[in-house]
């Protein structure tokens, strides 16, 4: 039998009670609603998405650009995603100019005025994060950053920012992972309405 106050129940336990803390600040859905209007806009513009973020962060980056380039749930034409995880590109910017430029530099060869950025860092203190944000601002791209406890250096430098208020990097990714699902099924409602009528299959 299993004891009630095993580390795999307070595991979920701590879950739940960040995820009903995000849920707690209504302006986290205005965020997500206003954030698939920008994406939504910038795909139906013939732009792309760039996204970038270290670690796991990476992995739900990749994840995020795989949704769109490939399946959600419904069948429907393939969307302009670049996580920037190339270990060529990674290993080359990180040799020659330092490890802290190589999303900047993915930014600086593939973001066009109209792409939309999107950050993640669980810590908000990433610095190549940062210098990628900024590099996106300079190129003027729309900026969306997802970001962990008080926002760290990042906090302030996107259009549309949410802070998840945990104090590990593992719990704050498993919330940052429901907001890119979320923005996901989100933009694709406002671009293939017609898939997520009661017929869709």
């Amino acid at each position: 039998m299993h004891h009630p106050h095993s580390p795999a129940r307070e595991a979920f336990h701590n879950n739940l009670q960040l995820l009903q803390a995000f849920m707690a600040d209504e302006q986290n859905f205005a965020r997500l609603e206003a954030a698939a209007d920008i994406l939504a806009k910038a795909l139906k513009n013939g732009r792309k998405v760039l996204v970038c973020g270290n670690g796991g962060s990476t992995c739900d980056a990749m994840h995020f650009a795989q949704e769109l380039t490939g399946r959600y749930r419904h069948h429907r034409k393939a969307l302009p995603a670049i996580a920037l995880s190339d270990p060529s590109h990674l290993s080359c910017v990180g040799n020659d100019y330092g490890f802290e430029q190589v999303f900047a530099r993915g930014v600086e060869a593939y973001g066009q005025q109209g792409d939309v950025f999107i950050g993640i860092s669980t810590s908000g203190n990433s610095e190549n994060v940062l210098l990628a944000c900024e590099k996106a601002r300079q190129l003027n791209l729309s900026v969306l950053l997802l970001l962990g406890r008080q926002g760290g250096r990042l906090k302030g430098k996107g259009d549309i920012e949410w802070m998840v208020p945990g104090q590990t990097a593992d719990r704050i990714q498993e919330i940052h992972m429901i907001v890119l699902h979320c923005l996901v099924e989100l933009t694709e409602r406002i671009l293939f309405p017609s898939n997520y009528t009661s017929n869709a299959r």
